[in-house]
C-alpha cells in the first residue's frame, strides 16, 4: 500500500465508523433497542475492517519509485554534520 493509499484507508475508516456509529444510534434510539444498536455497531465494524483492512488495489495507485540496488551502492551515503568528536565540558 503507498502513502496516499494509506491516507485514503485512515479517512475512510474514520467516516465509516463515525456514521455507523450516528445509524447505530439512530437506529436503537428508534427500535428502543441497545441490542440492536449494538448489532448494527458490530455489522459496521467488521463492514470497515473488510473495506479497509485488506490491501486492495486501488489503495496502490501512487507507488514509490525505490532506488535499484546497483544504484546505491555506488552513491556514498551522506555523512552527518554532526559527526565531529566534541566533548561535553562538565561544570563542577
Amino acid at each position: 500500500m503507498d502513502w496516499q493509499g494509506q491516507k485514503l484507508v485512515e479517512q475512510l475508516m474514520q467516516i465509516l465508523l463515525v456514521s455507523f456509529a450516528v445509524v447505530a444510534f439512530l437506529t436503537g434510539y428508534v427500535l428502543g433497542s441497545f441490542q440492536t444498536m449494538l448489532l448494527t455497531y458490530a455489522g459496521g465494524v467488521v463492514f470497515t475492517a473488510l473495506v479497509t483492512i485488506p490491501n486492495w488495489p486501488f489503495f496502490n495507485r501512487n507507488p514509490l519509485n525505490w532506488l535499484d540496488p546497483s544504484l546505491a551502492e555506488k552513491h556514498p551515503k551522506p555523512v552527518s554534520a554532526n559527526s565531529g568528536s566534541k566533548k561535553k565540558s562538565t561544570k563542577k
